[in-house]
């Protein structure tokens, strides 16, 4: 009875934190910014022990370029640590405290500097976003692993599992990927974020365009998948780009090159 009772107990006592999320969309955040953040360390230096890091200092520079100049108009307060990462992914990610991931393999698919924004744009709002947080929290919430985050921050063991279920860790594979929500939030708020850098906003358009033409249309239908369409995404974005300040919509010079 006891045991029934204590997880119950415990998520009363948690502090819950409702607040809007970037586009106004309500949200229910349970964990601290603290929590996050060193969920998103330890995950981040997992992930760096276990894949290739690529050393080289053209590649690297590039990815900086775009990351430094993307993280300009976000929290100053966080020291963005980007890593590239030597895979035929074509994927990039970026978790809570301030850490990037670039694979090479989308290096090939990300064919111009703006195009590379909008994919780093995306996965930074994730963060900014506190996607993260809110479907820990979510998860949580719905009973989805309540025994083990619980005591996820208290118990190593459990917070290694409550990274696997938060699918920070790409080791782990995406138990609880992002929902379609979270994915449509991103693009838009990601391409406001590209554009106010001066990057050219018409590229996340040709950005998809590519990640379609590379999937060979091997896509699951969208009612099956947590991530909108290649064709969604496409609309929605023209649509906002037509509604971008027009100053966010004439790219500017920037000295980001491969």
């Amino acid at each position: 009875m006891f045991k029934k009772i204590l997880p119950l107990a415990i998520l009363s006592s948690l502090i819950v934190g409702c607040t809007a999320s970037p586009t106004g969309r309500n949200q229910v955040l349970l964990y601290s910014s603290g929590d996050m953040t060193q969920l998103g360390a330890q995950s981040f230096e997992q992930i760096k022990q276990q894949e290739k890091i690529n050393t080289d200092p053209k590649v690297n520079n590039y990815v900086q370029c775009i990351a430094d100049t993307l993280t300009h108009y976000v929290d100053q307060s966080t020291h963005w640590e980007v890593i590239v990462f030597d895979s035929p992914q074509v994927n990039a990610f970026a978790l809570p405290g301030g850490h990037i991931g670039v694979y090479t393999g989308l290096l090939k698919v990300a064919k111009t500097p703006s195009q590379l924004a909008a994919v780093m744009g995306h996965e930074i709002v994730h963060v900014t976003a506190n996607h993260s947080n809110e479907r820990l929290s979510q998860s949580k919430i719905t009973g989805l692993g309540l025994q083990v985050t619980d005591y996820a921050l208290q118990d190593q063991a459990y917070k290694d599992t409550a990274m696997q279920a938060l699918g920070l860790g790409i080791q782990y594979g995406v138990a609880l990927p992002y929902g379609r929500t979270q994915e449509s939030e991103a693009d838009i708020v990601g391409l406001e974020l590209m554009a106010k850098a001066g990057f050219d906003p018409q590229e996340s358009v040709a950005l998809w365009q590519n990640m379609a033409a590379a999937s060979g249309g091997n896509q699951p239908p969208e009612l099956l998948s947590t991530h909108p369409s290649h064709d969604t995404r496409i609309k929605d974005l023209r649509k906002a780009i037509a509604k971008l300040p027009a100053e966010y919509r004439q790219p500017q010079e920037l000295s980001c090159s491969l």
